[in-house]
């Protein structure tokens, strides 16, 4: 019996890639084959093909030109192909196109990494966000290239483009769906808020985990943490955050958040729509930028990182946390490279970094040191007193700062030690500046 169900699973689907390149500068290494190779296997899909080809001349109705064209239909069908991938942006025109000349189905890079994160959602509010970048994606591509608008003649004139009327009645729909999920997503943003002010109000320190997918990010997780986060060595195999506890040598219990990866061309439809996790981020008291020092495109991928972490900034509002960086993945250098790295880590302070093993656990230590010094670097340690009439006040350090002491007089007065960050001390007296003048720095 069991045999013959597993003869009923359906056959994966097999795929020809190609990664079109217009300028020397463009030419993909070994790097992007192996990227592209991995979100074709983070779909399920088996290998047929992949190759870069360049573009001397681009084609506006198929992007490729016509002896790359055909070559692509000849190993598609060679390969059995029932997948194209152009891991490159294809107009709707384009993919259309591509679609009737190969007779398999055609996405592009934006269209491979949004299928990957359908795939990948576990959560509601991943599946969401997923939904929410499908929708926008379509949004864009409605330029008459769903077949079924052709048998539709819109408006009342002899004018009138085919489809027109069927083209607003699917664009009114997708804006419908929209609306729906982006009120979905602002009360997710507003569950998130209300559990960062209870973390706030703990005193705890938050870290966050940023970097390139398949950095080791979520290894490092759990190697930091103690948990077992799902980690492979696969583009995004974490979509939905993760927030575990995280022990410090002096400082005790912090909060540790791992996020989705960034990559290359990011889709801004994916920015858009996962912005209300990606804040949870920006909105730490430090980020940790996990970067693969074995991989001979780092320098570009701590790039990629640093334009979508700008663009965060820019459109949330929110200012950059400090950032220190976790140089991972030691065990895959020679020895001498490593050992290379790890005195540099040590003396590099912008920022300032730990070089360290996800894998074997080597480095954890330093990097663990590291944390807690950049967060006490931005915190200053106070003492002061207050009366049985300054609740408000001692409401207000106990919410925004780590009270590390507090002790109650027989004369109804406290004394308090804590931590507050340098932009909270300035708040505290901004707002008490009565029972601020009593604050003695330790």
């Amino acid at each position: 019996m069991t045999e013959k169900l597993i003869d009923r699973l359906p056959a994966p689907e097999i795929a020809g890639v190609v990664i079109p390149w217009f300028t020397p500068r463009d030419r993909p290494g070994p790097d992007r084959l192996s990227e592209t190779a991995g979100l074709v296997e983070a779909l399920g899909c088996e290998l047929g093909f992949i190759r870069p080809d360049h573009v001397r001349q681009v084609n506006s109705s198929f992007l490729l030109s016509g002896g790359l064209l055909d070559r692509m239909a000849e190993d598609i069908e060679q390969t059995n192909a029932t997948l194209a991938v152009i891991d490159a942006s294809l107009t709707p025109v384009q993919q259309r196109n591509l679609e009737k000349r190969l007779g398999v189905k055609v996405i592009d890079r934006t269209g491979l990494i949004l299928e990957i994160f359908g795939l990948r959602a576990r959560t509601k509010e991943g599946r969401l966000q997923v939904e929410l970048a499908r929708l926008l994606y379509e949004r864009s591509r409605l330029v008459r290239t769903w077949t079924h608008l052709e048998r539709q003649r819109g408006g009342g004139g002899f004018l009138s483009g085919p489809g027109e009327s069927q083209l607003e009645a699917d664009r009114r729909m997708l804006d419908d769906k929209i609306v729906r999920l982006r009120r979905d997503l602002d009360d997710v943003k507003r569950t998130r808020e209300v559990q960062r002010q209870g973390r706030r109000r703990s005193g705890k320190p938050v870290v966050a985990l940023v970097g390139y997918t398949n950095s080791g990010k979520s290894t490092l997780f759990n190697r930091l943490t103690g948990s077992d986060v799902f980690a492979k060595d696969m583009p995004f195999a974490t979509l939905d955050p993760t927030i575990r506890r995280l022990d410090l040598p002096t400082l005790g219990e912090a909060a540790l958040i791992d996020t989705v990866g960034f990559i290359t061309d990011l889709p801004t439809h994916l920015i858009d729509s996962f912005q209300a996790t990606l804040e949870e981020s920006l909105q730490a008291d430090l980020l940790i930028h996990v970067r693969d020092r074995a991989s001979a495109s780092d320098m570009e991928q701590a790039e990629d990182v640093a334009l979508v972490l700008e663009r965060l900034e820019k459109e949330s509002g929110l200012p950059l946390p400090p950032m220190i960086e976790a140089w991972n993945k030691m065990d895959a250098l020679a020895p001498e490279r490593a050992e290379s790295l790890t005195g540099l880590a040590a003396i590099t302070d912008d920022p300032p970094a730990a070089a360290v093993s996800a894998l074997t656990g080597e480095g954890v230590d330093a990097l663990l040191a590291l944390i807690e010094k950049s967060l006490l670097r931005g915190r200053t340690e106070i003492s002061l007193t207050l009366g049985p009439a300054d609740g408000k006040a001692r409401a207000w350090l106990h919410q925004n700062g780590e009270v590390l002491t507090e002790t109650q007089r027989e004369d109804g007065q406290t004394d308090l030690t804590l931590r507050l960050s340098t932009e909270r001390l300035g708040q505290f007296r901004g707002e008490f500046p009565e029972q601020a003048a009593g604050v003695s720095i330790l």
